[in-house]
């Protein structure tokens, strides 16, 4: 017999304790390589979503201050900016009294073409947004949720401006990845005004798109300095930089689930290191005859050590199908299904190598200490804990 053939017939003389400590590496290895997916996900998807000519222009003590509106017209005239849109922040909510289930804000209608291009608006739909003050333009994710239809009328009830505003679709933006609401600032501007003789005379962030990106820098610059010892000072930084402030508390949440992983990680290691000391124990006999018939000890540290290493082969390769299987699932319903985010989860060659390093290193660190031992154990000794 030859020694794969004593490794395979060792292996299947006790097929469930096999099974479960192939189950256990396979969903380590499973476990592994879709978290590992999340980070590059995370970087896709900022990368996906952000434009490296946008610039977010906003109040240097946070979100939640605001700007001169005349500001929006200075920062216009800067040079490199091509055009510039600014944005105050609504709270609107839908459903529920006071619960905000989607992002809404009352913008410069008749900049948003020039500051987002890249984003998938009909022109048709963007000159009746610019025509009809109460327009609304929604993302692609809000309307699938609420099933609304472009023409159809929607209200909402500001959380933060005493003004519940009536709209009409105008558009829809088809981006999975923006779940937005815009409508037309001068709506809120006209209702403030008439309703307490004062209009908004603010904005929240300016969106500016620069001309080139290489004067990208230099415009952030430029626009800080012309605030600087203002009461509104401001902080420029890049779409991908503002959006990554966002994403920041989930990075932090990764690093917490890839933290657990490695520790579930070394749980099964001990699992399978005790599997394979026990497979050891029970065929002390066997291993004592092998020797006394004239087998090496580094033939029976083999065929022991092959064991383990064969076993949680096999169970990686069953965990990398079935993370691929898993991921192409999840892209799959990400695009059905409108949610953007999960499409970035795709097992990438390094990840694959990864999870295949994981499965080989489970079965010899397992596998090792008990095959030396049983290696070195003398025939003596080992005929003695049996009878």
């Amino acid at each position: 017999m030859s020694y794969t053939r004593l490794v395979v017939a060792n292996l299947l003389r006790n097929k469930l304790r096999t099974a479960f400590t192939a189950g256990a590496i396979t969903l380590a290895v499973v476990l592994v390589c879709l978290l590992l997916t999340m980070p590059a996900a995370l970087d896709r998807l900022l990368e996906s979503a952000a434009s490296d000519v946008r610039i977010s222009v906003h109040h240097k003590a946070g979100l939640v201050y605001s700007m001169p509106e005349s500001f929006a017209r200075k920062v216009r005239a800067v040079d490199g900016v091509e055009a510039a849109a600014g944005m105050v922040w609504y709270g609107g909510a839908f459903e529920e009294s006071g619960k905000v289930t989607f992002p809404n804000f009352a913008v410069e209608a008749e900049h948003i073409e020039a500051v987002y291009p890249d984003y998938p608006i009909k022109p048709e739909e963007l000159a009746d947004f610019v025509k009809y003050r109460d327009g609304a333009l929604v993302g692609r994710q809000v309307m699938d949720k609420y099933d609304w239809k472009v023409g159809e009328r929607v209200s909402l009830t500001s959380t933060i401006w005493p003004a519940n505003l009536d709209f009409r679709i105008v558009g829809v933006v088809e981006d999975p990845q923006a779940p937005l609401f815009w409508f037309n600032r001068k709506y809120l501007d006209q209702a403030l005004e008439s309703q307490f003789g004062q209009g908004l005379g603010i904005m929240g962030t300016i969106w500016v798109r620069a001309s080139d990106p290489s004067m990208v820098g230099s415009i952030m610059q430029t626009i800080d300095d012309m605030s600087r010892n203002s009461e509104a000072e401001t902080a420029s930084e890049t779409e991908k930089s503002y959006f990554a402030n966002f994403f920041g508390s989930l990075q932090g949440f990764i690093r917490i689930i890839l933290l657990v992983t490695g520790l579930v990680t070394l749980c099964i290691i001990f699992i399978a290191a005790n599997t394979a000391s026990m497979n050891v124990r029970e065929r002390s006999g066997e291993i004592a005859v092998l020797k006394a018939i004239g087998f090496a000890r580094r033939s029976i540290f083999g065929a022991l050590f092959g064991e383990v290493v064969l076993i949680s082969s096999l169970a990686g390769l069953l965990g990398l199908l079935l993370s691929i299987g898993l991921t192409t699932s999840l892209r799959n319903f990400a695009g059905n299904d409108g949610l953007g985010p999960m499409s970035g989860f795709i097992l990438t060659g390094p990840v694959v190598v990864q999870g295949l390093f994981l499965s080989l290193f489970i079965g010899m660190l397992a596998g090792v200490v008990p095959s030396i031992g049983a290696a070195r154990k003398p025939v003596a000794v080992a005929l003695r804990e049996i009878f």
